[in-house]
């Protein structure tokens, strides 16, 4: 596996993260952010490798062999963007002390507000070699 090349791992049921993941899909057009499931078994090993406790269920993100977590992980993610998305970057200022919690509280209603899949997505072929397996 790769780990030279961020990855994201998400949550595959989240109606609401995979709406995320697509958003990040279409916004990186030099194609170096790789996906998989937090479910899957590579989300489940990396999950285990970079020692990310069972309670980071949304969004993990591993960057230059360090994990990130929660509103943390999705502000980096963006950096990676192109414009006007890379905009999102500029959260980073927030402190995680205030930044965190909000991500946690609405991390915790996702389901309740956006639903949740019986399955993993899966990926269409064109994005395909963007998921890890």
């Amino acid at each position: 596996m790769d780990l030279e090349q961020p990855i994201v791992l998400f949550d595959g049921v989240c109606n609401f993260c995979n709406t995320m993941v697509n958003f990040a899909i279409r916004n990186d057009k030099k194609g170096r952010l790789k996906f998989a499931p937090l479910q899957s078994a590579t989300g489940k090993k990396l999950l285990e490798e970079f020692k990310v406790l069972p309670s980071a269920d949304t969004i993990v993100f591993i960057d230059k062999g360090k994990a990130h977590t929660y509103a943390n992980a999705a502000i980096r993610i963006s950096k990676y963007l192109n414009w006007p998305a890379k905009m999102l970057y500029a959260f980073i200022i927030i402190p995680p002390f205030i930044s965190q919690p909000f991500y946690k509280w609405f991390a915790k209603r996702r389901y309740k507000w956006f639903g949740k899949k019986e399955v993993c997505m899966i990926p269409t072929a064109e994005v395909q070699e963007r998921f890890l397996k």
